[in-house]
């Protein structure tokens, strides 16, 4: 990037630009004129799939990459995390402690999805951003240290911004409960899967919303104080049937079948697959009905960016591969209806 550049717009920094939250922060970045950066182990290769962004070669694991990507940066945005929940002590506090650092280094400020892992049931059902943080695992409890040191880190001058929401999905997130239980990514449905009780209620956010929200906060952030955090209400389903019923309407499968989540065998395999470990953990999550109360984000915005989740989950299914060919034609489409 030219220091031309660097100079005619505000630019940003992606950590996991190829995640979920990341690539869809990354999008939204662009369309609203900043010229964006991105870290990558593989950054020749990356750029081929996505010019629009600047692909850095570097590892968010080493501080000198991290420094280095960052010169000129007015932004971090964090949303970078082990995937399939693997490694979480040994990764997620040193990847948080090098953006601290870029940040301080620079002058940047930092945006980062949060998690629900920081409550426990004695928070429940209604979160709010002081909620009492006493985590049951072991990831929510190293996601209470981290917000902990980004905390410190607002004492000296840092501004952070900290958006959590519920169980993401969206087009071209494969790595969420959405694309990996409830449905079968590239294919057709033949049915859905619930990992919850039926009238247990479950919140999910949907990407492009969640990087809309993110993006307006950035654009009040002088509004804000300097450690801010924001819970979005996202798509309730208060029955946990509501998500199943809109699939069901965009497939147009209405008997479609759902079938439950096989808890018990993995917490029989958890010993020895410790993926099912992970899940295992994350059960509390589906069992007890919890929301988030978006009160003071729109308070700051004036609305919750939301999609109808008809066109939300349309728009994820045509992009995980899994609506029958002709479906697409059927289902609601990003030009009919205005993000809210």
């Amino acid at each position: 990037m030219t220091e031309d550049r660097k100079k005619s717009r505000p630019m940003a920094l992606v950590l996991g630009a190829t995640g979920g939250i990341g690539s869809a922060m990354a999008k939204k970045l662009i369309e609203r004129g900043y010229a964006v950066l991105a870290l990558h182990r593989n950054a020749t290769a990356t750029a081929r799939d996505n010019p629009a962004i600047d692909w850095v070669q570097g590892d968010a694991m080493n501080r000198q990459d991290v420094l280095r990507a960052a010169q000129g940066a007015d932004l971090i945005v964090h949303a970078v995390n082990p995937p399939g929940y693997r490694n979480w002590r040994q990764l997620v506090l040193p990847m948080i402690d090098n953006t601290i650092a870029a940040a301080r280094a620079v002058g940047a400020s930092i945006l980062m999805p949060g998690t629900i892992y920081n409550f426990g049931p004695d928070a429940f059902p209604v979160l709010r951003e002081d909620s009492p943080q006493h985590p049951v695992t072991v990831k929510g409890r190293i996601r209470v240290e981290l917000e902990k040191r980004l905390e410190a880190a607002s004492g000296d001058g840092v501004r952070v911004i900290i958006v959590r929401a519920g169980d993401f999905f969206g087009p071209g997130a494969g790595n969420n409960w959405f694309a990996q239980v409830v449905v079968k990514a590239g294919k057709p449905l033949a049915f859905v899967t619930s990992p919850g009780k039926t009238g247990v209620g479950h919140q999910w956010a949907y990407l492009p919303d969640v990087a809309e929200t993110m993006m307006q906060l950035v654009e009040r952030a002088d509004r804000l104080p300097l450690f801010a955090r924001f819970h979005l209400d996202g798509f309730y389903d208060v029955d946990g049937m509501q998500l199943a019923a809109s699939i069901r309407r965009v497939t147009g499968k209405p008997d479609l079948k759902v079938k439950r989540f096989p808890w018990p065998l993995v917490r029989l395999a958890s010993p020895f697959v410790p993926l099912f470990r992970e899940l295992a953990e994350m059960r509390y999550l589906w069992r007890e009905p919890l929301r988030m109360s978006n009160v003071r984000l729109v308070e700051v915005l004036g609305a919750e960016p939301q999609t109808p989740i008809d066109l939300a989950v349309a728009q994820t299914l045509s992009g995980l591969g899994c609506l029958d060919a002709g479906t697409g034609d059927r289902a609601p489409s990003l030009s009919a209806q205005a993000i809210g």
